[in-house]
């Protein structure tokens, strides 16, 4: 039984979309996800999904792309990324999961989930990049802050021993840091926050290591090459 992770698979098996153009990495990355899948990952695993799962629009668009990820083995926690514009109510999808026979994957949306005394926990998150300023929404950003405390403060009820929070948007840069997120995760002593969200140019503003008291991790899936990232064993 193991944790792992990866963010930002862009599955477009029912969507033509594909990121091969992209090159690099990209290139072949649905062959590559299911086979470092396959190899590494047993069905007593977890892993946990950092958004950007689906290019499709709605539900059933998306719906080839959650059977690709049903059949493949372990437990799958996922989070919402902004390109997953399928992503509704949590009643909605467990609903059309359920009707389609989607099995072994979880949301993890204003809640949190119990690995073996760890808390894993998170959200979406808000942008912090460049352009900051013309898209920073004061309502949606506050709404985020409360998903993430309403998951960190149901972690710290069940008395983890740790706290892992999962984010899609990087919370940290270089040269600026989201204090209102940062400082939630000190109160709540969270020991590692893993990200996406970053590919190609941006990687740039990847903040890894310990910073602020936490550990940061990057796993966006061209970053690691789609190999999923173990956390736990």
């Amino acid at each position: 039984m193991a944790l792992y992770t990866i963010s930002d698979l862009h599955l477009s098996v029912g969507v033509k979309k594909p990121m091969d153009i992209f090159g690099g990495k990209w290139q072949g990355y649905m062959e590559k996800i299911e086979k470092h899948w396959r190899a590494m990952i047993s069905p007593e695993d977890t892993v946990v999904i950092g958004g950007d799962i689906s290019w499709g629009i709605n539900l059933k668009e998306s719906l080839p792309d959650f059977q690709l990820l049903s059949d493949l083995p372990g437990k799958k926690i996922i989070g919402k990324g902004n390109h997953d514009l399928w992503w509704c109510t949590v009643s909605k999808m467990k609903r059309f999961f359920e009707e389609n026979e989607i099995k072994n994957i979880d949301f993890l949306f204003n809640n949190c989930f119990i690995y073996d005394n760890i808390g894993i926990c998170g959200t979406r998150g808000w942008f912090f990049e460049e352009n900051f300023k013309e898209c920073h929404d004061e309502k949606i950003f506050r709404r985020e802050l409360i998903r993430l405390e309403t998951s960190l403060r149901a972690a710290q009820a069940h008395g983890v021993e740790e706290i892992l929070c999962f984010l899609h948007y990087p919370p940290i840069f270089p040269n600026f840091r989201c204090d209102e997120i940062i400082a939630l995760m000190q109160k709540y002593r969270v020991k590692e926050c893993i990200y996406g969200h970053l590919h190609s140019d941006s990687l740039r503003y990847a903040v890894t290591g310990v910073h602020e008291g936490i550990h940061f991790r990057l796993v966006s899936g061209d970053y690691i090459d789609f190999m999923p990232v173990l956390l736990k064993k």
